[in-house]
């Protein structure tokens, strides 16, 4: 397992421990080079969003990996987390529903990640 699809699956475990849904991730190896890996789900509410951005960001951090940038944090209807290779998406239902990412890249192999642990 490479270590942006440990970072990838770590970031999904992380947003499973704070109830996110729907979370997915999305391998985008081969199909463009803004990242290896997206990694998406959907918090009801802006303390629910801050929430899994929180739960990600700790928990990312006590492994040793920090983000280049956070965008959306205030308004928390869609806030991004990028970790060069991984970028990993925290919607409201609504945005996520819109901008509908997963359709936009209906070409890359997809996972939907349940609550089993998947990273050790």
């Amino acid at each position: 397992m490479s270590t942006t699809s440990c970072i990838a699956k770590l970031a999904a475990e992380l947003m499973l421990s704070k109830k996110a849904e729907g979370v997915v991730i999305l391998d985008l190896r081969g199909l463009t080079d803004i990242a290896e890996y997206f990694v998406l789900c959907s918090g009801g509410t802006d303390l629910h969003v801050r929430a899994i951005v929180d739960a990600v960001l700790e928990g990312m951090e006590a492994k040793g990996v920090r983000p280049w940038y956070v965008e959306g944090y205030e308004d928390a209807r869609w806030v991004v987390l990028d970790f060069v290779d991984v970028v990993v998406h925290i919607f409201q239902p609504e945005v996520r529903e819109f901008y509908n990412l997963e359709r936009l890249w209906g070409d890359a192999p997809r996972e939907e990640v349940t609550e089993e642990p998947l990273y050790p």
